[in-house]
Order: C-alpha cells, then structure tokens, then sequence
C-alpha cells in the first residue's frame, strides 16, 4: 500500500486538489475579435513589452500572464489590466498568441 492509498483511507472526503488544478489550466481562454496590443516602452532605462486590449475576464488574463511568464523564463506583472514582461520579447510574444488564436497588433517601434 503506498502513501495515496493510505491517505485516501485516513481522508476518504478528501477531494485531491492537483487534478482540480489540471483540469483548470486545461481550460480555453476567451477570444476576442479586437487585437490585444503590444507594445515596446523603456523605463528607467530597462526594455520592458507591454500587452493591454484584453476585453475577457481578468482571471483569465492573469493565467495568460503567468504562461507567458514561465515560457519565456522572464518576470513581470500584472496591473492595471495590463500585463507587464521585462525584456523585449514582441515577437515571441506575438507568435505564442498568434497560435493561442488571438488577433496581436504590434503598437510602436
């Protein structure tokens, strides 16, 4: 008997969580018809690209965020319903979207 068996027997009401999560992340974000737009901006002398336009939920934005994030290896935030990536990174960005089935519009430089 290994450790799940004997923890399903100590806690049979137990709902495990890691196959919510699963199931969660496995869910289709809302497409829209207008382009999410992505900018270049500097600020205090650090490149920094900057996606804002997204009319859908903010929770989904979020997820979106933090995918980008982790595929890219870089930090950021979300604000402001914007989601802020250090680096320039416009044209991974672009084409991650553009296969997620989003309109992307490149705004500036």
């Amino acid at each position: 008997m290994d450790l799940q068996d004997q923890l399903k027997n100590l806690f049979p009401d137990h709902i495990n969580e890691s196959t919510n999560t699963s199931k969660d992340s496995n869910k289709k974000l809302w497409l829209q018809e207008d382009p999410i737009l992505c900018k270049y901006e500097k600020r205090k002398g650090k490149p920094i690209t900057i996606l804002e336009g997204y009319t859908g939920a903010t929770e989904d934005f979020k997820k979106l965020a933090k995918e980008l994030k982790t595929k890219l290896s870089v930090g950021g935030s979300f604000k402001d319903d914007k989601i802020i990536i250090q680096g320039d990174y416009r044209d991974k960005i672009m084409t991650m979207l553009k296969k997620k089935g989003f309109n992307v519009k490149r705004v500036g430089g």
